[in-house]
């Protein structure tokens, strides 16, 4: 059998040392498959070298995050089997709600962004500065992607690329161009958790977006599964097997499978309930299942 590898590419914020991070996903997304399936994350515990991590934060933000500060609440998030009734309430809380509509009405009339809270502020700056290219900073960040990505699609190798929230959207733009401008064979699978790829906002800075037929879109995606918790406000409109629908109509992948509904990101630190963090998406046994079966697929 082919060896397998799981690219992981994380979203916004300053991340940990990239050591000390990849660990720590891998320490969740193996909890998160064996709560799924205990024979699968045996097996998948002793492949930790085919575990990569495309750590691009520190070249963005020049900064770094202690991990310590985390430490604390994955502790507690592998220590909890599923999400209790407070995190079902919170994550369908009426302020929640609220946002959302405010959201999506922003997403239609970008004009009003400055209207938005200043994290959602914030959060437009980091996508501008990307989208912009500003200092070469996206280019820079999609080659780190294509340096673990390019030997493995060469050697015909199984890849699951996983991108969480911005990292959706680097890895979306990585594959249109290693598709459509570099014109690499091979495909991957690839799974989103908590992406915002949803957004018009979003769609229409997309690398390609502005070209028509099979060139506005990747080529090299053989299936594509999306999942968006529930209280996830950066999961705008999770149903991408209707965003993207034409790449199915073209025949330009296999499936598009959408888990938008009762998916719950159980990850609570001092602020409460996050329904967005990477740590909570890897250990719900939802996930843990999708990556279980691919990892398990012959």
């Amino acid at each position: 059998m082919a060896t397998r590898h799981i690219i992981f590419i994380p979203g916004i914020n300053p991340k940990p040392p990239a050591d000390e991070h990849r660990a720590l996903l891998w320490r969740t997304l193996l909890e998160g498959v064996r709560r799924a399936d205990v024979k699968a994350a045996n097996n998948l515990q002793t492949h930790y070298a085919q575990f990569h991590l495309v750590s691009w934060n520190q070249l963005f933000y020049h900064e770094q995050k202690d991990i310590s500060k985390d430490m604390p609440w994955v502790k507690a998030l592998l220590s909890k089997p599923e999400a209790i009734a407070q995190d079902i309430r919170d994550a369908n809380a009426i302020s929640i709600k609220i946002n959302r509509a405010a959201l999506r009405v922003v997403d239609q009339r970008p004009f009003l962004l400055q209207l938005l809270p200043e994290r959602s502020r914030k959060m437009a700056l980091d996508l501008d500065r990307y989208f912009n290219n500003t200092d070469q900073v996206a280019s820079n960040i999609r080659d780190l992607l294509k340096q673990i990505l390019q030997p493995l699609l060469e050697q015909n190798e199984p890849v699951l690329i996983i991108g969480h929230s911005m990292g959706s959207i680097i890895a979306y733009d990585t594959l249109w161009e290693m598709s459509q401008q570099q014109v690499l064979l091979g495909k991957v699978d690839f799974l989103t958790l908590g992406s915002p790829l949803g957004m018009r906002y979003i769609q229409h800075r997309l690398l390609g977006w502005q070209n028509a037929g099979s060139e506005k879109y990747p080529l090299n995606i053989r299936k594509w599964i999306n999942v968006a918790a529930e209280g996830d406000l950066a999961a705008l409109n999770g149903n991408f097997s209707h965003s993207f629908k034409a790449m199915l109509d073209l025949k330009l992948l296999k499936s598009i499978e959408d888990y938008n509904h009762g998916v719950y990101n159980f990850f609570r630190n001092e602020d409460g309930l996050n329904s967005h963090r990477s740590y909570g998406y890897l250990v719900n046994p939802v996930v843990g299942r999708l990556i279980a079966d691919w990892w398990s697929a012959p």
